[in-house]
């Protein structure tokens, strides 16, 4: 027998395409604007989401029928909060440089919409290997453009990937700056990241026209 039926498939892929929090549900937007401007930021804020996202749903899922409806919000708050924190303490403890970087937009996982979104509209209402695939795709789906935008934030803004020179020395003027390359320094600044999602947002519906709007 299958591991995944075809349903259980979709739960992780469609968030990944015709779905995508970020492209379609318009969701997560803050940290794609902040910590994109580096790819490895960008890299660690999706795993974290991962982690979060996806233990989260399975706590919820099993929790579900003992949650009184009046605090089940208070409740998730609690849960988010307790995953959040673990994540923000193993960034201190093995990657603490990382950690400052990130700063507070780890904290602020918290009030994503995406995690509390999937919480409420499906963890809530499923079981527990259900809300674990749905919290998983979520995230990768919302990972996925995080890395994208922050691939092109930090070649074109800064010419380098994960911290290593792509195009060159800028200041020695070799590699691609020999010919008269200069970084895009308005790359790195949140502004270009709603402009690269928005280019994602229009290559998708070009594909898809069913993704497309009707006034």
């Amino acid at each position: 027998m299958a591991l995944l039926t075809k349903k259980d498939a979709g739960l992780i892929l469609d968030p990944l395409a015709d779905n995508n929090p970020i492209t379609i549900q318009v969701l997560g937007i803050c940290s794609a604007l902040a910590i994109t401007a580096e790819l490895e930021a960008s890299i660690v804020m999706s795993i974290a989401v991962v982690f979060v996202l996806g233990v989260g749903n399975v706590v919820i899922s099993l929790m579900r029928n003992i949650i009184p409806s009046k605090i089940r919000i208070i409740v998730q708050l609690i849960v988010v909060a307790t995953l959040v924190i673990i994540v923000d303490q193993v960034l201190k403890a093995y990657a603490y440089q990382l950690s400052k970087t990130l700063g507070a937009f780890v904290g602020l996982i918290i009030t994503n919409c995406i995690i509390m979104g999937r919480f409420e509209a499906f963890a809530l209402a499923n079981g527990p290997w259900k809300s674990f695939l749905d919290g998983i795709g979520n995230a990768l789906g919302y990972g996925v453009i995080l890395i994208i935008v922050g691939f092109f934030r930090e070649l074109l803004g800064s010419g380098t990937l994960l911290g290593y020179p792509v195009f060159g020395d800028p200041i020695m003027k070799t590699g691609l700056y020999a010919t008269g390359y200069e970084n895009n320094g308005f790359m790195i600044i949140p502004p270009a990241a709603l402009i690269v999602v928005g280019i994602i947002i229009w290559v998708q519906r070009s594909r898809n026209p069913v993704l497309v709007e009707e006034n």
